[in-house]
């Protein structure tokens, strides 16, 4: 498996598609998640991209730095990626605290990235005496309490009932996530507000929202968009785990933002 030796810790990356001229396209998941989180739309995008995913600190096979985190620490982990794979710009696609991490490259980095995709996040998510009361949890009776939560927030329940192995898998990788790695998210979390910052995004940016989404409800992907440079936001339907839930149409949607030609201004 390949990793990347950092000097607080080591990331699990995993790279698709052929070599060549291809472009980059970046995937970054959301909190409690791992790489896999994207596999229904790998399939279909490695024949056009050359598709970097990792593991976030604290989650999957990475290692767990000592907590806090901030978000600059997420994106700094981005750009170390880039950086040892000789990445000069890549696509970017992040789903809720990818999204932010997304957003943080974006105003600080927008030089390495092309085209940019924000899914089911938003510019400040929840508040921190939420995160701070999460943290409190996990740090009482760890991950496993808030599996049921978790999976209504995450999907409908007629997702749920119609696809269990799939909502399983994602809700077995949440419950054996590091509690020091979601504890060290959940601190960058409860610091990140880029609301006054997003009109520095240039890059094209295409948000994405679930349309019955009650962590990041359409309005939050509709502000972003509407408060960068150059955006638009469209909504799916399915609730956080958005990309899961309209995998085709997501995968379809990404697909034709990213190799469209000419975008409007």
């Amino acid at each position: 498996m390949p990793y990347l030796d950092l000097p607080t810790h080591r990331l699990h990356y995993r790279i698709d598609g052929e070599a060549g001229e291809k472009p980059w396209l970046t995937f970054c998941n959301s909190l409690g998640t791992d790489l896999h989180m994207w596999d229904a739309q790998v399939a279909g995008l490695s024949q056009d991209f050359r598709i970097l995913r990792y593991d976030r600190r604290g989650h999957g096979r990475s290692g767990t730095p000592v907590p806090p985190y901030d978000l600059s620490d997420l994106g700094g982990d981005v750009i170390a990626l880039w950086d040892a794979l000789s990445i000069r710009r890549s696509h970017f696609c992040g789903l809720s605290i990818g999204g932010l991490t997304g957003q943080w490259l974006g105003i600080h980095a927008g030089a390495r990235l092309e085209r940019i995709v924000l899914c089911a996040t938003a510019a400040r998510i929840g508040t921190a005496e939420s995160w701070n009361a999460r943290i409190d949890e996990i740090r009482e009776n760890g991950l496993s309490g808030l599996v049921p939560a978790t999976a209504e927030r995450w999907f409908t329940p007629g997702f749920r009932a119609a696809h269990p192995a799939t909502v399983k898998a994602i809700l077995d990788s949440f419950a054996a996530t590091s509690a020091d790695g979601y504890v060290g998210c959940c601190t960058a979390l409860a610091r990140a507000d880029l609301r006054d910052r997003l009109a520095k995004i240039a890059n094209p940016l295409l948000a994405i929202s679930g349309d019955d989404d009650p962590v990041c409800p359409p309005a939050e992907l509709a502000m972003i968009a509407g408060a960068v440079q150059r955006g638009r936001h469209l909504s799916l339907p399915g609730r956080h785990i958005v990309n899961r839930e309209s995998a085709s149409r997501f995968a379809t949607v990404l697909k034709d933002f990213l190799t469209a030609a000419v975008l409007p201004a």
